[in-house]
């Protein structure tokens, strides 16, 4: 059973229409001092139960209807009980760089696991110095990646000539290279070399791009300042069409428009976080992990 949280109820029925299996709509109402009120309707004694919820936008009170999604489901008896977690907040400090900080992916996990998920997909987690997934749980954990679905949209609907995937950084090689793969195109990441004290040069790291088309990919867009630093550079080195990319479109404020005015063409995303841009949906991934 497919159990959708608010934040994820629309990618939640397309994972039951993949699974065809039974989707169970999370009723939500709010007490007068805002605590959040949250109910199951469907029996789910003995049932194998996904709760798929998206930490975005606010993720606090996302991660709240979560923990109470599971404890629920625990609770009411079901055989086991997985977190799907789309898009997961708090995976930025995955590590102490100051003394006295938190570390909130590793707290955000511990309560995962305390509130009864039994297991936990996530999707091109935002973790870089975490080398898998697992690494971060005590119960099974999997990362999945929607780099290739991203690719094939892009291939298909931009008709993409001699295409090269691009990451506009290191931190992006992964995405790149599974996206490249997918579609049998050449695949990079820029390099930044610092020049001096107050210089630093992005380049295309080997390929040549010029005249050809470039997907540039990444995880996630929150800002837009690294995907418009790296368009710009790839303007600069004559490149013919630019696409842009990513599993998570967070899009803050006017993060879209600066992007497009900084010169791509079209900007895609998943539904890992419903968005103007999010024509490309994890469903089948999620399903296939399920299945596998």
């Amino acid at each position: 059973m497919i159990v959708g949280g608010s934040a994820s109820r629309d990618l939640a029925e397309r994972i039951s229409k993949e699974l065809d299996c039974e989707f169970a709509p999370v009723e939500r109402e709010r007490f007068p001092d805002g605590e959040l009120y949250v109910r199951i309707p469907e029996e789910i004694e003995g049932e194998e139960v996904a709760v798929i919820q998206s930490t975005c936008y606010p993720p606090n009170e996302n991660y709240m209807e979560l923990f109470l999604l599971l404890d629920a489901a625990k609770g009411l008896g079901a055989e086991k009980v997985s977190a799907v977690i789309p898009y997961f907040a708090y995976a930025r400090q995955d590590a102490r760089f100051k003394p006295g900080e938190a570390i909130s992916l590793k707290t955000v996990a511990k309560l995962i696991e305390s509130a009864g998920a039994d297991e936990v997909y996530t999707i091109d987690l935002h973790a870089h110095r975490i080398e898998s997934t697992p690494d971060v749980f005590n119960i099974p954990a999997q990362n999945l990646t929607a780099a290739p679905l991203l690719a094939q949209y892009a291939s298909e609907e931009f008709q993409l000539e001699d295409p090269v995937v691009m990451g506009p950084d290191g931190e992006a090689k992964q995405w790149a290279e599974n996206a490249g793969k997918a579609i049998g195109a050449d695949w990079d990441f820029m390099v930044k070399e610092r020049l001096g004290p107050e210089k630093v040069e992005i380049t295309p790291r080997e390929l040549d791009v010029e005249g050809r088309d470039v997907l540039v990919i990444d995880d996630i867009i929150s800002t837009g300042g690294t995907m418009v630093e790296a368009i710009q550079i790839l303007k600069e080195h004559a490149v013919k069409n630019i696409y842009a990319a990513c599993t998570h479109p967070v899009l803050g404020t006017n993060a879209l428009e600066k992007i497009k005015m900084a010169g791509a063409e079209e900007v895609v995303g998943t539904d890992t976080i419903p968005s103007k841009v999010s024509v490309v949906s994890v469903a089948p991934i999620i399903a296939k992990a399920f299945t596998q």
